[in-house]
């Protein structure tokens, strides 16, 4: 892993004035069971050597970082694509769900549950349990299930089994609240993966850790390729954001690296179809951290908007929070329209079909004072496949 960070979690599960674990009575043993047990497990010599291995043998790492050339020539600056979309599964979510299961495993628990928006979490999770026999249940939005319907069926062949989420918005904050209950209901045989840098503590870091693979990656990629291991700008999209804190998170304490947070602005960041949380959240509780959420005055959760289901989510990881709390990030709202305008022009320039979520990263571009001797490095998060029915609308 790495030395202790300025940006790392405390003792006490926050980073800054975000995080802890503010969970039910009836959590507290699962909660705290991971959390004496986490970084013992992950920094074992036989954890680290089976993960690393199917790392490797498995998920398909390292990813490739690709100097787009086309994509260069239009925005006068050198940009890499970290290419998380050709891992296994087609996406970065099989870092964190690979690590969690054997972590899982190791703690003596034999069933899995997990939520998902976009599906790619829940098809990394199918997957894994599929390749280590465990049982998987997969909670997703009514709405997620009818705009991602590719990775509902890839859940069900690999042997999950999917249950709606049918109250509120029906998408990914209200599958993280049945995934929730669920785990509850089941505390002895059951480990709930989350998907992304959200939750209580020790989840923000557990996976901000499994996921720090993509930017420790970038590092040896870009020193082979350029003599220099830090770019000026590391871009990623941002929903609760797994994907983001894996690219950032060997670079937040290089302070000339521009770290870039692209958020989902929807419709527009004052439309009230949005989920850009930045700009509209204030601190709050969700499940079980605290960190920036979009509520109303008397505390009641805000139902975000976006194109991409993935990013459809009204709250940020506390470790993004902080990380904008503290001004080492710079968030930029992107629309849906900036998102697929930007999917169709990587498509088009480079025939790389990026996911929606990743789209909303690449919209960053027109918005940065772009230099011709500066070195972009973009988390190119998922494939396309999954949005296509989405893309074809805007044909």
């Amino acid at each position: 892993m790495k030395n202790k960070s300025a940006f790392e979690v405390d003792e006490r599960g926050y980073y800054g004035n975000f995080g802890g674990a503010f969970i039910p009575e009836m959590l507290y043993p699962n909660v705290e069971e991971l959390r004496l047990n986490y970084r013992q497990i992950m920094e074992s010599p036989d954890f680290i050597e089976e993960f690393e291995r199917l790392l490797i043998d498995y998920v398909g790492r390292p990813t490739p970082l690709f100097l787009a050339q086309r994509l260069s020539e239009k925005y006068n600056a050198e940009i890499y694509l970290k290419r998380e979309d050709l891992c296994h599964t087609g996406a970065h979510k099989v870092n964190n769900t690979l690590g969690q299961i054997i972590l899982a495993k190791k703690l003596g628990k034999h069933k899995i549950v997990a939520e998902t928006g976009a599906g790619q979490h829940g098809v990394a999770t199918a997957t894994m349990c599929a390749l280590m026999g465990l049982e998987c249940i997969v909670y997703m939005g009514e709405i997620d299930m009818e705009r991602q319907a590719p990775n509902v069926a890839r859940m069900k062949m690999l042997g999950a089994e999917i249950r709606p989420a049918k109250s509120g918005s029906k998408t990914l904050k209200d599958a993280t609240n049945e995934a929730l209950r669920h785990w509850i209901n089941n505390p002895i045989d059951t480990h709930y993966i989350i998907g992304s840098v959200v939750g209580p503590h020790p989840y923000p870091d557990m996976v901000a850790r499994f996921q720090s693979v993509i930017s420790k990656e970038v590092r040896k990629q870009l020193f082979e390729k350029t003599g220099n291991e830090n770019p000026d700008y590391v871009i990623a999209c941002v929903g609760g954001g797994s994907n983001a804190a894996g690219v950032f998170y060997h670079f937040l304490d290089e302070p000339d690296v521009k770290i870039i947070a692209a958020e989902a602005a929807g419709l527009g960041i004052e439309s009230g179809k949005t989920a850009a949380t930045t700009f509209k959240g204030k601190p709050g509780i969700l499940h079980g951290t605290k960190s920036l959420l979009m509520q109303t005055d008397d505390g009641q959760v805000v139902e975000p908007h976006s194109i991409s289901a993935g990013l459809d989510y009204p709250g940020i990881g506390p470790l993004h929070a902080h990380l904008w709390e503290s001004g080492r990030a710079q968030f930029l709202g992107i629309t849906d329209r900036e998102s697929i305008d930007a999917g169709f022009e990587l498509t088009r320039l480079e025939g790389i079909i990026p996911a929606i979520e990743s789209s909303h990263a690449l919209g960053a571009l027109k918005h940065l004072p772009l230099q011709p001797s500066d070195t972009v490095v973009i988390g190119l998060s998922g494939r396309g496949d999954k949005d296509l029915a989405t893309y074809m609308k805007y044909l």
